[in-house]
């Protein structure tokens, strides 16, 4: 783990490594939307609107993925005091935070003609949304911590306090009684049909793709900043 604490030895390694994530999830991701919108045939139940499932599910994915990568991120930062970990995890948010909103808008669009409203304060719904304000919360620490100059600790454990809701999204749907449908997928089984399952998984793979470029993309930019500061930092000093 500590093999890429180094910053220039990471950099040599994303430099690479971003363009690749980003295009083959852009091929993926568009190719599975290609297929889910044109090619696979209405559900008997839901019609057309299941073609939102290809899109919705792996943004829900990326959603909870996403504060997956803060807590463990922040948990190696806080333990370990990895020197890239608050970055990766600073880096993960925004992403997360952009998938999670595209989630509750697609959630919204899908549930107006199958539940025949816009919103219902569901335990899936609802905590969701708690994850989109914990993402906010997340971001305006990070950035406030940046901002000061201080220890980015407190972003850590918020992100590590917020991973409560991850089980909490996930089990929603099992321990009250939802209007969401129950998982569609478990180990070893899946309770969707083939024509739209396979579509569907690698919509996610390729957003789960393009999540991992931008994670990466952010990462540099970061990185930038910070060696940008460090050098006017220097100059200014030599100068006084």
């Amino acid at each position: 783990m500590h093999a890429f604490a180094n910053p220039k030895r990471f950099l040599s390694l994303a430099g690479w490594l971003t363009p690749l994530l980003l295009v083959s999830g852009l091929v993926l991701a568009a190719g599975s939307l290609w297929w889910g919108l044109t090619q696979v045939p209405p559900d008997r139940l839901m019609g057309e609107t299941v073609r939102i499932l290809f899109l919705h599910v792996p943004a829900a994915w990326l959603g909870m993925g996403g504060w997956t990568a803060i807590a463990v991120s922040s948990l190696v930062y806080l333990v370990w005091r990895h020197p890239l970990a608050a970055i990766a995890a600073q880096a993960a948010a925004w992403p997360g935070i952009v998938f999670t909103a595209i989630c509750l808008a697609t959630g919204s669009i899908w549930g107006r003609p199958t539940w025949g409203t816009w919103w219902v304060w569901d335990g899936r719904l609802t905590s969701m949304l708690v994850l989109l304000f914990l993402y906010a919360g997340y971001l305006a620490l990070a950035q406030a911590a940046e901002r000061e100059g201080v220890s980015a600790r407190i972003p850590a454990i918020f992100g590590l306090v917020g991973a409560v809701n991850i089980p909490i999204i996930n089990r929603s749907v099992v321990w009250w009684n939802s209007l969401h449908q129950p998982p569609s997928i478990t180990v070893g089984k899946s309770a969707i049909a083939p024509e739209f399952l396979w579509p569907l998984l690698i919509a996610v793979v390729g957003f789960s793709l393009i999540f991992g470029g931008v994670v990466l993309a952010r990462m540099r930019a970061i990185l930038a900043d910070v060696q940008t500061e460090a050098r006017l930092r220097r100059k200014a000093m030599e100068a006084a």
